[in-house]
């Protein structure tokens, strides 16, 4: 799976004199935290919500609403905003971008093209949906979880085998690596899988769980 499966490409921008103001009004408006920074398509920094509130006069300020109205409508993006951010490009692989994200504690990736031009962000909350897709767990079906003490030669071929003895569709699967053993999540059409739990048994595969969707 690629960024450019799962990123936003209808964005939301600023330019670098935005209002501050105007840039939380449109967070508001479009319900969303960050706001990529555009000078000629290009990037020039990043402005979230949290940096807004980091950059607004607190509660306990003597400012009148008007007074601060003002200070919001003056003060530019560009005296706030991120300059330092993190891009990658569409065809970026999304495990690298979840691990960028974890790596520097942040939620979101510019996505860029060859030429630096903007072309979309991906977020934490795209990432947990590729997940959810990945995992097939809004595909009708049942997963199987299921478990080998360690890895061996001719493991999917195995379970390719007990597909196809039971008639089974795959449309899902997963491969987790664990300190003592090997677990792999298979997702088929079927509800009734008692052929296919017993074909894998006997083939040696502890067959932990399974449920329905």
């Amino acid at each position: 799976m690629y960024i450019k499966d799962y990123m936003t490409t209808e964005l939301i921008t600023v330019n670098r004199n935005t209002s501050i103001a105007k840039a939380n009004s449109l967070m508001d408006a479009h319900d969303i935290n960050r706001l990529p920074v555009i000078e000629n398509n290009q990037l020039v920094g990043l402005v979230t919500r949290d940096i807004v509130v980091k950059n607004s006069p607190s509660d306990a300020t003597s400012l009148d609403r008007h007074e601060l109205n003002y200070l919001l409508e003056k003060a530019k993006v560009e005296d706030i905003m991120m300059r330092q951010v993190i891009t990658k490009q569409p065809d970026t692989l999304l495990d690298e971008a979840a691990a960028t994200m974890a790596n520097n504690n942040i939620g979101v990736l510019v996505i860029v093209d060859e030429q630096s031009n903007v072309v979309g962000i991906i977020t934490d909350k795209d990432i947990f949906k590729a997940f959810i897709d990945i995992s097939g767990y809004y595909t009708k079906g049942t997963s199987l979880v299921i478990e080998l003490e360690k890895d061996r030669q001719g493991v999917i071929e195995e379970i390719g085998d007990a597909l196809v003895e039971t008639n089974h569709n795959l449309t899902h699967m997963q491969v987790y690596h664990l300190d003592q053993a090997v677990r792999v999540v298979l997702h088929v059409e079927a509800e009734n899988v008692y052929g296919l739990t017993k074909s894998l048994t006997e083939k040696g595969y502890d067959v932990q769980t399974v449920v329905n969707r």
